[in-house]
Order: structure tokens, then sequence, then C-alpha cells
């Protein structure tokens, strides 16, 4: 998915629950903070490395379980990789969750585009069409708080 989606979806994860979104937003943005970086100086050959690694397990549930802000980095990197183990499924390559092995298995046959290429390539794919529809999903839900808060107010939207 692209990066705005996944803080989108770290967003209405802290409407839906009692987590921080600030530390929602950390964790989901953290996979492709580190990995994009990695990959387009070509420390590693894929974009989906050790930020996307589920073997990080071993240090997101100790921090997890730390503080509330651990538990929401922590249900925002798995935010994070789930939609992005969603896009891949619904496009078809369903392979690529190996990807989220690394470094101990790897994709067969990765898509290692850099993230500027991938846009284009993922613009009107199915996986596209998910996402447009969670950016709807997104604006029904500002637009539904909006009005909250103005009738609380007396605004009147």
């Amino acid at each position: 998915m692209l990066f705005p989606t996944h803080l989108l979806v770290a967003a209405l994860l802290s409407r839906a629950s009692r987590l921080s979104m600030p530390w929602l937003v950390v964790g989901a943005a953290a996979p492709d903070v580190i990995d994009k970086p990695l990959g387009m100086v070509g420390v590693v050959e894929l974009y989906h490395s050790v930020g996307h690694s589920v073997l990080l397990f071993a240090i997101v549930v100790p921090v997890a379980v730390s503080s509330a802000a651990g538990l929401g980095v922590a249900v925002g990197w798995a935010s994070h990789l789930v939609a992005d183990g969603l896009h891949v499924v619904v496009n078809g390559r369903p392979d690529a969750l190996l990807s989220l092995g690394w470094p101990v298995v790897t994709p067969p046959d990765p898509l290692a585009i850099p993230p500027g290429a991938f846009f284009g390539y993922y613009v009107g794919s199915a996986s596209f069409f998910l996402e447009v529809g969670l950016w709807v999903l997104g604006g029904v839900a500002v637009l539904s708080g909006s009005r909250a808060v103005s009738r609380v107010r007396g605004d009147g939207l």
C-alpha cells in the first residue's frame, strides 16, 4: 500500500480504539521509514526487508507490553504489515508474503521497483481500488466526527 494509506489506517485504528494516534502513526510509518532508504541506497535488495520482517516480533512484543505508547507503536507496525499483506494478496501476488520472513526467506520473484516507480505500477490495480475505498472511509469518519463536534458546540453543519 502507499505510505499515506498506512498513516490513514493508523488514524482509523485510533478512532476505533483507545490507542494514541501519534504512537499508532509512528508504528505504521516505521516499516517504510526503515526499509525504503535501505533499499534506495542498496543496503538491501528489497524494499520490504528489515522493517517488514515478522522476525521483529522479538523486539516489538516487549515494547508493546512496556507501555501504552509501546502498544500503540506495536499495533501501528502490525497494521502496516497486515495492510501490505492484504495488498499483495489482492493483487494476485501471495508469494510476496514471504518477504515477511526476511532475511530467512524472500519471495521467489520480488517486485523490486523503487517507491516512485511503484506508484505508476500500482495505479489501476485491484489493491489501488481497495485503497481508494479506505480513503473514502477515512473521509466519512472525518466528516462524521466534525459534524458531531459541530452539534455539541451548536455550530450545526
